[in-house]
């Protein structure tokens, strides 16, 4: 049983004797790599260790059992354990998605709804904001447009682990892309009545500079004044910066720094990562029939959640999940949600799996 762990048991250990190495770390970007996998096995490991002590105990009661009732009383509850040992084991051990350790670009982008859309799209850069925050990762607001009531008409935020993870950005929020609808009371109703609006959110795993290959011959690059945020030179000077990849068409532009280069290298981080998710959308498409994640599918376009504030109901309606706590889901309280899409896409993994 669990034959496949092995090979990883025996990865796990040349790993752990490769980061012993100190030339490896002369190399940040390898020992990073190497730092991540390492880290994304050991949970394999300590998971193996669980499963076997717990098998040994239930075996071992099993044994005694016809000679000492008080091994009978507890060999229901070690089985029991031993069996969820397992489950875990069999989770950890389906095919991975190769992005799950990056970090990654989300964008905001207000929809229907007018301004309330934009103060709505506010309120949800707030949410992940303080989610990342209660997950110790650094945030960085790269871009964005404001509305005249405070709200976004767009935003773009890079969220990043700190160090070495076996769960990078992606693992977790790669299932937030999609329509979110709300419905309150907005600020601008005068009237009391509740409004429907909608937010769309991508979410794209952010790639490194030696992975997407760019040719600058390739590169339209635009530069106009800013019209946000960004002191002094806004309106005044030509720093907000457009790119386009000429051959896909795919644009990306930054305006909130106050230098045209630092605009420049911000819509080339956006940039990478609109490629990457393009050239991996498109390879899911080659291999749908062995699609990665079964919730992620979901076409971008569907609405994915609502958000009820008269009720503080928040509801996922691909997995059907449902709580009464919006006011601390928008604090940043977003596990639970979360993890109903991780284990919806891991139930479905593993009802064709042979793990």
């Amino acid at each position: 049983m669990f034959e496949a762990v092995t090979p990883l048991l025996d990865e796990h250990a040349e790993l752990e004797r490769r980061l012993a190495d100190p030339s490896v770390h002369a190399d940040a970007g390898l020992a990073r790599t190497l730092g991540r996998r390492y880290a994304e096995l050991g949970a394999v490991v300590q998971a193996h260790a669980t499963w076997r002590t717990a098998l040994d105990d239930a075996e071992a009661a099993r044994e005694l059992a016809a000679e000492d009732a008080a091994f009978a009383a507890e060999l229901p509850a070690l089985q029991e354990a031993a069996d969820e040992a397992a489950e875990r084991l069999r989770r950890l051990l389906l095919p991975k998605d190769p992005d799950d350790t990056r970090d990654v670009i989300l964008e905001i982008k207000a929809g229907e709804g007018g301004e309330e859309s934009a103060l709505f799209a506010a309120d949800m850069l707030r949410m992940y904001l303080r989610y990342a925050e209660k997950h110790g990762w650094v945030t960085e607001v790269i871009d964005g447009t404001p509305s005249d009531l405070g709200g976004w008409k767009d935003v773009s935020v890079a969220l990043k682990t700190r160090g070495a993870a076996a769960e990078g950005v992606w693992h977790r929020l790669k299932y937030e892309g999609g329509v979110h609808r709300v419905q309150r009371v907005p600020a601008t109703e005068s009237q009391g009545r509740v409004h429907t609006s909608a937010v769309g959110v991508l979410v794209m795993p952010e790639a490194e500079e030696v992975e997407v290959t760019i040719d600058a011959n390739d590169l339209r690059i635009d530069v106009f004044r800013s019209s946000g945020p960004g002191g002094q030179s806004v309106n005044t000077t030509d720093s907000a910066v457009r790119i386009t990849h000429l051959p896909t068409g795919v644009v990306a532009s930054c305006q909130n720094e106050k230098s045209q280069l630092q605009n420049k290298e911000s819509a080339m981080r956006i940039l990478r990562a609109r490629l990457h998710a393009a050239a991996q959308e498109a390879a899911d498409v080659e291999a749908s029939a062995a699609r990665r994640s079964q919730v992620r599918t979901v076409d971008r376009s569907e609405r994915i959640r609502t958000y009820n504030y008269g009720e503080n109901r928040i509801a996922d309606h691909r997995t059907g999940f449902k709580a009464y706590n919006l006011d601390t889901v928008l604090d940043g309280d977003l596990d639970p949600v979360i993890q109903s899409a991780i284990d919806a896409d891991e139930a479905a993994q593993l009802a064709v799996s042979d793990v």
